[in-house]
């Protein structure tokens, strides 16, 4: 029963404070802060691995940022970035790479400005470092994706010494596309422990934010579906925006995805108000 009331007060102090703190805007605000980050970080990310030679960089990409989301709405946005993604760049250090490094740190910023009103933050660092934290976020996803390229482009190698040794494994080496789907799911995770960690100002333990992660992987998996299902049922997108209906779609899904991104983040803040709270009743 405690229990039962405890987990009431936390899910009313999250989902109170979403509402009354503008949650349905910000998550607006991040979808399309997202949408358009996601072009100038994929120009930047393919510039930056063509020049260290990762050619399968585009592919690759395409992969980890796509096959986590619905077909119906990953397809028409993917064949989009691929068309971006194979026009031969070479200025790497143009004021153009530049500023597509800057815009995609925008998207990184949306995301530290709705996890500190999830956290129920202020923020105390300074323009230039919150933005230098940015661009270094932007750079290390892009050098970690291009590893996992580089990667890829052995793992047949690997697949056929470890096939040729390795008795109990051949069954399970035709199962590329679930491989892939692991990779971007660790990539998924792994984002998520490093934003809640690093980005909201304040410090967090890690214990701390798993309660927020795990409700919004969870909630990104229930809510994608649902989309899905209503998209090949009852949804009229193409013919109310035909040509628009790819972006209208993404910028609804990505609605979704941050709605249930912020609540994660406010979902962590009740446990720890509620927890604080018992201490001092105890104490």
């Amino acid at each position: 029963m405690r229990r039962i009331v405890a987990l009431r007060r936390v899910l009313a102090d999250a989902f109170g404070h979403f509402n009354d703190d503008d949650g349905w805007a910000m998550a607006s605000h991040l979808a399309i802060s997202s949408l358009m980050a996601l072009f100038p970080f994929l120009i930047f990310a393919t510039t930056l691995a063509s020049f260290l030679g990762a050619e399968a960089f585009a592919e690759t990409a395409v992969h980890l940022i796509f096959d986590t989301w619905p077909d119906q709405i990953a397809a028409p946005i993917a064949r989009e970035v691929v068309t971006v993604l194979t026009v031969p760049r070479t200025d790497l250090l143009t004021f153009g790479i530049v500023l597509a490094a800057y815009f995609a740190s925008n998207g990184i910023e949306a995301l530290r400005t709705a996890l500190n009103r999830a956290y129920r933050v202020f923020e105390t660092r300074s323009f230039v470092m919150r933005r230098l934290q940015s661009l270094a976020f932007v750079v290390i996803a892009t050098v970690c994706f291009v590893a996992i390229s580089v990667l890829l482009v052995f793992a047949p190698i690997l697949a056929r010494i470890a096939e040729a040794n390795v008795e109990w494994i051949k069954p399970y080496i035709g199962t590329i596309t679930l491989w892939r789907f692991v990779v971007a799911s660790a990539v998924i995770v792994l984002g998520l422990v490093a934003v809640h960690l690093w980005l909201p100002s304040g410090r967090r333990s890690f214990v701390s934010i798993l309660p927020g992660i795990a409700f919004t992987l969870v909630g990104w998996l229930i809510g994608s579906t649902i989309f899905a299902n209503y998209l090949d049922r009852f949804s009229s997108y193409v013919t109310t925006y035909a040509g628009l209906a790819s972006i209208m779609i993404a910028v609804v899904f990505l609605y979704i995805v941050s709605a249930i991104f912020i609540l994660g983040g406010e979902l962590n803040a009740a446990i720890s108000r509620y927890r604080e709270a018992r201490s001092r009743v105890a104490g």
